[in-house]
């Protein structure tokens, strides 16, 4: 997986993703994602460190199904809010 950490004045976004997804185009209706290198490609990371850091964050943005279930292990996603994209898992975190 891939992990990359977007820093904004106080404000932080974490984009993780399967590694296999970079730079792809999913469409699905009237959603077009693209899984850009610019936004997700970062640096390769294990499942044990992505859990440490998504539990923590208060945004995320997450792709892969490899992804998804570090977030659905560490309790921080529910499978029902996993949204199903061109058969590509994809959830959110929000924490205010």
């Amino acid at each position: 997986m891939y992990i990359k950490i977007h820093k904004s004045g106080s404000s932080t976004i974490v984009a993780l993703c399967d590694r296999e997804l970079i730079g792809k185009t999913l469409k699905e209706g009237n959603i077009t994602v693209t899984i850009t290198e610019e936004f997700y490609k970062g640096s390769i990371i294990s499942e044990e460190d992505a859990i440490a850091i998504i539990s923590k964050a208060s945004n995320v943005n997450i792709f892969g199904e490899k992804a998804v279930s570090c977030a659905v292990k560490c309790g921080v996603v529910d499978t029902n809010n996993v949204k199903i994209i061109n058969d590509v898992a994809h959830a959110q975190i929000f924490r205010i």
